[in-house]
């Protein structure tokens, strides 16, 4: 984590402006809060990805053709904004965005960016691939930049919710997922431009299979409440047949049935383990998460841990009984 805070506040920005260039690529950058700048960074490292989540007053960054004269690490930059606003401007282009608007950028074109305005501080997450690991033919890549991105739908959202989740929840992760992590990522970037493209063509088989069937494992985990998600639903709802679907999950070691019912009793398991549900009925649980038989409910329920939701719960109850005496 680098903090301007953890700094004199004469020299917090230029402390940041140092970072910058240090970490990403040599900008100019000016701002009204220079005197006492306040911004902090993670840097997440995923291969040869990299991931950054970034609180920041005010400023004006400028990309200019001198700076990249002098050093270009030739990447991608994608930011989802989360907080705030920005401007950007190319030349011969201009572009606002706001809370889940993705801003896409290039190391090698100059660039002007209002991030923030008055007093408003910006919150984002910015990725960076390096441009030879982009799934699109540089000239598609190239014209998605300037475009309108949004992560509110669509591979944008998948997107958007994958940065959100890899940047605040990291305790979980190994070392050894920051590559896999890095091409789960640059897959979804590349699909996200090819889409503003209108050009999905121009991805290749590999991406294009990853990033469909990111696609459909969150269409999944957002319907688990209806009793009509099957795998039928699931092909249909992505315009694929049923016999492609199939194809799809074969590498997954897990078949898309499988998958519902796995996520569902996962969900059910939580909700009867939650003090805060402890006087909801089972089957009011179960329904909520497409069970529509209370029988085949605790059937299948037995068979994935062992006990009864019931006795589940009654255990998780005492559980928690004896955590509160103890502390």
């Amino acid at each position: 984590m680098h903090r301007t805070e953890d700094f004199p506040p004469a020299e917090r920005f230029d402390r940041w402006r140092e970072w910058m260039g240090r970490t990403h690529a040599p900008v100019e950058l000016s701002s009204d809060y220079a005197a006492d700048f306040r911004a902090r960074q993670r840097i997440l490292m995923l291969g040869a990805v990299t991931v950054w989540p970034s609180t920041l007053q005010p400023l004006l960054s400028r990309r200019t053709a001198k700076l990249i004269r002098r050093s270009d690490p030739e990447t991608y930059n994608l930011t989802l904004v989360l907080e705030g606003t920005a401007h950007a401007d190319w030349g011969d282009r201009e572009a606002e965005y706001r809370p889940y608007d993705l801003h896409g950028q290039n190391s090698w074109r100059p660039c002007a960016i209002q991030v923030g305005q008055r007093d408003q501080s910006v919150r984002c997450v910015g990725v960076e691939i390096p441009r030879d690991l982009l799934a699109l033919p540089r000239r598609s890549a190239d014209r998605a930049i300037g475009r309108p991105l949004s992560a509110r739908e669509g591979v944008g959202a998948l997107l958007g919710d994958f940065l959100v989740r890899l940047s605040t929840d990291t305790a979980t992760y190994r070392a050894t997922d920051g590559p896999r992590l890095g091409a789960v990522l640059t897959d979804l970037v590349s699909a996200l431009f090819a889409h503003a493209l209108e050009s999905a063509r121009d991805l290749s088989p590999e991406a294009h299979r990853r990033t469909l069937t990111l696609s459909i494992r969150s269409f999944i985990v957002r319907n688990l409440h209806d009793p009509e998600l099957t795998p039928s639903a699931v092909a249909a709802a992505h315009h694929i047949s049923a016999s492609h679907l199939y194809r799809l999950f074969q590498e997954e070691d897990v078949t898309v049935g499988a998958l519902i019912r796995r996520e569902r009793l996962d969900r059910a398991r939580r909700d009867l383990a939650d003090p805060a549900q402890h006087g909801v009925p089972v089957h009011e649980i179960a329904a909520r998460w497409g069970f529509t038989h209370h029988s085949a409910f605790t059937r299948a329920f037995r068979a994935a841990y062992g006990t009864s939701p019931s006795d589940h719960r009654q255990a998780e109850h005492h559980e928690s009984q004896w955590r509160a005496v103890e502390a």
